[in-house]
């Protein structure tokens, strides 16, 4: 699995511009389900049937996005510089010094003009990225020319680190549970989705055309174990997060109850979630055509949003584990 993920994590996904992701995903799970297609916005939409003397019970949606942050490009000065524009929620404290890789191989680093007070932090109209271009001409980017952030894959100890664990890393424990899943009582759709992070979009689509009876989002949760953190529960280490709630959506009580019932079945640890800020693809499943019941497994991960997300292995082990019990377990509604 920390093979994968490391190539998961280290492709170039901004949203929309997710396809080298979706090959990666497609190679690994299309030997795995009995139906497999890509959509108009680029969803990787992978079915598995019932067993065969099994009559489905539950249509399901499994949604991990494939999109990671970005920066796209929206000026190039006279000497070469270039000023961007964020793609999804990319932090201003985690963006200086850094280096960036855009889609046709060209490396940068992230500057900063001057500063009054050293100690502050520019807004993102006050940073630049420098490709080593002495000019506009012969500066190797374009308006509109995409970049994500570029740091490789690490491993501390059990704790990995690597940008786009959001949600390279939900990305994997599908496919992980896709290997794991020899049979199941419900008609699964696993959607590996894009543009997530600006607005929840492949998620929307997808489940339109899904048309599900429930849908889990995979996805990560901000930890509240480093130092003077928002008081929230999620802690690395402590097992995979059912979402009870964010600012986005109330999971369904019924696909909670589910959740748990297939943890505690299973002997798995699990967190319970209440999530201060942010939002999954649950969002979206939930309010397509007349509602979905719909709830989230999350990761617990340190520095979200940063070129360095941290997880722990346990908890991802632990999270494939979980989504394949839950598949494998009667759900009422």
């Amino acid at each position: 699995m920390k093979k994968l993920l490391q190539k998961l994590t280290e492709a170039f996904g901004p949203s929309g511009y997710e396809d080298k992701v979706r090959e990666i995903v497609r190679t690994e799970v299309e030997p795995l389900v009995d139906e497999i297609k890509v959509d108009v916005l680029g969803n990787l939409i992978a079915r598995k049937h019932p067993g065969r003397q099994t009559k489905a019970t539950r249509k399901i949606m499994v949604a991990a996005h494939m999109d990671e942050i970005g920066l796209i490009v929206s000026h190039v000065d006279e000497n070469g510089f270039i000023r961007f524009s964020p793609i999804g929620g990319v932090f201003r404290r985690y963006v200086l010094g850094g280096r960036v890789r855009f889609l046709n191989g060209t490396q940068g680093v992230i500057g900063f003009d001057r500063l009054d007070n050293v100690n502050e932090l520019p807004t993102l109209d006050k940073v630049y990225i420098d490709v080593g271009a002495t000019s506009k001409k012969d500066c190797p980017v374009k308006i509109g020319d995409m970049a994500a952030f570029d740091r490789p894959y690490t491993k501390l100890g059990d704790r990995l680190v690597a940008k786009s664990m959001d949600d390279r890393v939900g990305v994997l424990v599908a496919i992980e549970t896709l290997r794991a899943l020899k049979s199941t009582l419900h008609d699964v759709y696993f959607v590996f989705t894009t543009q997530e992070e600006v607005g929840t979009r492949g998620a929307a689509t997808s489940a339109y055309g899904v048309d599900p009876d429930v849908g889990i989002a995979i996805d990560v949760t901000p930890a509240g174990d480093t130092p003077n953190a928002l008081k929230m529960e999620m802690a690395l280490g402590k097992g995979p997060c059912i979402k009870i709630q964010d600012p986005s959506m109330i999971a369904d009580p019924r696909v909670v109850e589910w959740m748990i019932r297939a943890a505690e079945k299973a002997r798995l640890p699990y967190q319970r979630e209440v999530l201060l800020m942010g939002g999954t693809d649950a969002r979206a499943i939930q309010l397509t055509r007349a509602g979905v019941p719909a709830g989230c497994l999350s990761i617990p991960v340190r520095y979200v949003h940063s070129p360095s997300e941290m997880v722990d292995y346990a908890d991802v082990q632990n999270s494939v584990k979980l989504l394949t019990a839950m598949l494998r377990t009667p759900i009422d509604l």
